[in-house]
């Protein structure tokens, strides 16, 4: 199984990553009903951290999300009545022993190597975040140094010299400085 399809049914729900119970079902090749049945006939194996059902803004929200995700992705489930369940990480990896076929087992290994995937990245993302972070103070620092030689060998001016008292002729603009013959 292709991980990169897993992330790409992967969100974030109540800082949690989670998958949907109709993406799921697509991927273990069972019916949507047949999933949420198994889970509910296993209820005492799914606490709120593992699985929980959308509340209907958060369900509208991810419609939203999904819309713009992949227009190609089939309807399944989006139109049901009942607002579906989402499982965490955890809850993927008590569904192994729930739904108890071959294919179940083998899409429970991918599934959860697209998690860990998932929080390599981020973690990757961080200390990339926290790197730039150093370097832009690094650089913030070595710039503002590097400002204030510049502003201290040019004068503080820019580089003008300017004369005391020193008035120029009527007739002298600031581009021609000589008066041209």
């Amino acid at each position: 199984m292709d991980v990169s399809v897993i992330k790409n049914n992967i969100f974030e729900v109540r800082g949690q990553r989670v998958m949907l119970d109709y993406h799921l079902a697509a991927l273990y090749q069972v019916e949507t009903r047949a999933l949420k049945q198994a889970v509910r006939r296993n209820m005492e194996r799914f606490p709120e951290d593992f699985m929980f059902q959308l509340t209907p803004d958060e369900f509208k929200m991810l419609q939203l999300d999904l819309d713009d995700m992949d227009p190609e992705e089939p309807k399944t489930g989006r139109h049901s009545k009942y607002l579906p369940f989402v499982f965490s990480e955890l809850g993927v990896g008590m569904l192994s022993s729930v739904l108890r076929s071959a294919t179940a087992i083998e899409i429970n290994i991918s599934i959860m190597r697209a998690f860990v995937l998932m929080r390599q990245l981020a973690l990757g993302l961080s200390e990339l975040h926290d790197r730039v972070e150093r370097i832009e103070q690094e650089m913030g620092m070595k710039f503002q140094d590097v400002f204030q030689i510049l502003q201290h060998l040019l004068g503080g001016n820019g580089g003008r010299t300017i004369v005391e008292g020193f008035k120029p002729k009527k007739g002298l603009t600031k581009q021609h400085p000589v008066p041209i013959p």
